[in-house]
Protein backbone atom coordinates (compact mmCIF):
# COMPACT_ATOMS: atom_id res chain seq x y z
CA UNK A 1 0.00 0.00 0.00
CA UNK A 2 2.78 2.61 0.82
CA UNK A 3 4.12 2.25 -3.15
CA UNK A 4 0.35 3.46 -4.42
CA UNK A 5 0.32 6.51 -2.16
CA UNK A 6 4.31 7.61 -2.85
CA UNK A 7 3.35 7.60 -6.71
CA UNK A 8 0.58 10.45 -6.39
CA UNK A 9 2.65 12.67 -4.23
CA UNK A 10 5.78 11.92 -6.64
CA UNK A 11 3.88 13.14 -9.28
CA UNK A 12 2.41 16.22 -7.94
CA UNK A 13 6.10 17.42 -6.13
CA UNK A 14 7.02 16.87 -10.23
CA UNK A 15 4.02 18.81 -11.64
CA UNK A 16 4.69 21.07 -8.77
CA UNK A 17 8.36 21.43 -9.60
CA UNK A 18 7.66 22.18 -12.97
CA UNK A 19 5.28 24.90 -12.27
CA UNK A 20 7.36 26.16 -9.74
CA UNK A 21 10.76 26.33 -12.72
CA UNK A 22 8.50 27.45 -15.52
CA UNK A 23 7.15 30.74 -13.05
CA UNK A 24 10.36 31.82 -12.13
CA UNK A 25 11.83 31.41 -16.19
CA UNK A 26 8.50 33.65 -17.02
CA UNK A 27 9.52 36.04 -14.50
CA UNK A 28 13.05 36.38 -15.42
CA UNK A 29 11.98 36.81 -19.23
CA UNK A 30 9.48 39.62 -18.22
CA UNK A 31 11.92 41.59 -16.15
CA UNK A 32 14.45 41.04 -19.08
CA UNK A 33 11.75 42.64 -21.30
CA UNK A 34 11.35 45.90 -19.00
CA UNK A 35 14.71 46.47 -19.43
CA UNK A 36 16.31 48.06 -21.67
CA UNK A 37 19.32 45.62 -23.97
CA UNK A 38 22.82 46.10 -22.71
CA UNK A 39 24.79 47.11 -25.89
CA UNK A 40 26.92 44.56 -27.20
CA UNK A 41 30.61 45.07 -27.54
CA UNK A 42 30.72 45.63 -31.17
CA UNK A 43 34.50 45.35 -32.68
CA UNK A 44 35.70 47.92 -35.07
CA UNK A 45 36.34 46.59 -38.98
CA UNK A 46 40.04 46.89 -39.31
CA UNK A 47 41.01 50.12 -40.91
CA UNK A 48 42.72 49.95 -44.66
CA UNK A 49 46.17 51.34 -44.72
CA UNK A 50 46.08 54.62 -45.42
CA UNK A 51 47.59 55.70 -48.93
CA UNK A 52 49.71 58.53 -49.72
CA UNK A 53 47.88 61.25 -50.99
CA UNK A 54 49.07 61.78 -54.67
CA UNK A 55 51.04 64.59 -55.86
CA UNK A 56 48.19 66.41 -57.53
CA UNK A 57 46.12 65.70 -54.48
CA UNK A 58 48.63 67.29 -52.26
CA UNK A 59 49.22 70.34 -54.48
CA UNK A 60 45.34 71.07 -54.61
CA UNK A 61 45.50 70.95 -50.60
CA UNK A 62 48.17 73.49 -50.62
CA UNK A 63 45.92 75.88 -52.92
CA UNK A 64 43.21 75.03 -50.85
CA UNK A 65 44.70 75.73 -47.60
CA UNK A 66 46.07 78.53 -49.05
CA UNK A 67 42.32 80.08 -49.98
CA UNK A 68 41.41 79.42 -46.04
CA UNK A 69 44.62 81.46 -45.19
CA UNK A 70 43.31 84.53 -47.68
CA UNK A 71 40.09 84.10 -46.26
CA UNK A 72 40.96 84.34 -42.63
CA UNK A 73 43.19 87.17 -43.23
CA UNK A 74 40.21 88.94 -44.88
CA UNK A 75 41.26 89.12 -48.58
CA UNK A 76 38.59 87.00 -49.76
CA UNK A 77 34.67 87.23 -49.23
CA UNK A 78 32.92 84.05 -48.00
CA UNK A 79 31.64 83.63 -51.13
CA UNK A 80 34.61 84.11 -53.03
CA UNK A 81 36.46 81.31 -51.22
CA UNK A 82 33.21 78.70 -51.87
CA UNK A 83 33.52 79.01 -55.33
CA UNK A 84 36.99 78.66 -55.32
CA UNK A 85 36.60 75.72 -53.29
CA UNK A 86 34.32 74.02 -55.55
CA UNK A 87 36.71 74.81 -57.99
CA UNK A 88 39.33 73.16 -56.56
CA UNK A 89 37.28 69.88 -55.24
CA UNK A 90 35.40 69.59 -58.19
CA UNK A 91 38.94 69.00 -60.41
CA UNK A 92 39.92 66.19 -57.27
Amino acid sequence: MPLMRRRPLRGAAIVGGTAYVASRAGAKSAAAAQQPAAPQAVQPAPEPAPQAPSEATAQKMAELEQMKHLLDAGALTQAEFDAQKQRILSSL
